[in-house]
């Protein structure tokens, strides 16, 4: 898997963050600042939701029939003239299904950590989001993933082959009230781990790069 350097250095990359940040209207180095902190909370959620065998046949489910990956051979298409609004239900679905009742705190412990309205930044992860479920649609075919176990695994290794702990530390956040001290951890290792490959600042890498 490629970590996140190579990943904003290259085509797909600069695509992904110019895309988003066209649409919120954010700069390119704050749609990546959130995405390096979001991305890794949404696979997070995904993998604690997997879990169970109800929450892996429903991510199958979803994978099944409409995220197979596809989304990431037409980003132009995706972004030209704008991300349109089943886009955004989509997207908007599928936070609601992985995030629950704290998907309010996840996006008001975001805003406060990147400077970046809360409306805003719902915007941009309910973009993100069907990229994120896409990617894993793609890698669960490539797998051959059936089962809760497999897909909680597949999800592990999208966080960049952290430790039981980080990997942890990451979903903890969805059992939290939302005051953002556990976030607080995960920027910390994100921009700790921006310097090298891998972990947490490689998460982008592993989602866009097969």
């Amino acid at each position: 898997m490629s970590g996140l350097a190579s990943l904003l250095d290259s085509d797909v990359g600069r695509q992904i963050i110019g895309g988003i940040s066209s649409q919120a209207g954010t700069s390119e180095d704050q749609t990546s600042n959130l995405l390096n902190m979001a991305l890794p909370l949404l696979t997070g959620a995904m993998k604690k939701n997997a879990s169970s065998p109800d929450g892996a046949a429903g991510l199958l489910n979803a994978i099944n029939s409409k995220h197979d990956g596809s989304i990431l051979d037409n980003l132009g298409g995706f972004f030209g003239g704008g991300v349109d609004d089943t886009a955004i239900n989509d997207g908007a679905g599928i936070l609601g299904h992985v995030l629950g009742g704290n998907q309010s705190n996840i996006e008001n412990a975001l805003s406060s950590k990147t400077g970046i309205d809360a409306g805003t930044v719902s915007q941009i992860l309910k973009i993100a989001a069907p990229l994120v479920l896409g990617y894993l649609g793609k890698q669960t075919k490539e797998n051959n993933i059936s089962g809760s176990n497999d897909m909680s695994s597949l999800l592990g290794s999208m966080l960049g082959g952290q430790s039981q702990e980080n990997q942890s530390l990451i979903t903890s956040l969805i059992d939290t009230d939302g005051d953002g001290s556990v976030l607080d951890d995960v920027a910390d290792m994100v921009i700790g781990s921006s310097k090298k490959k891998g972990g947490l600042g490689g998460l982008l890498g592993s989602f866009f790069n097969s």
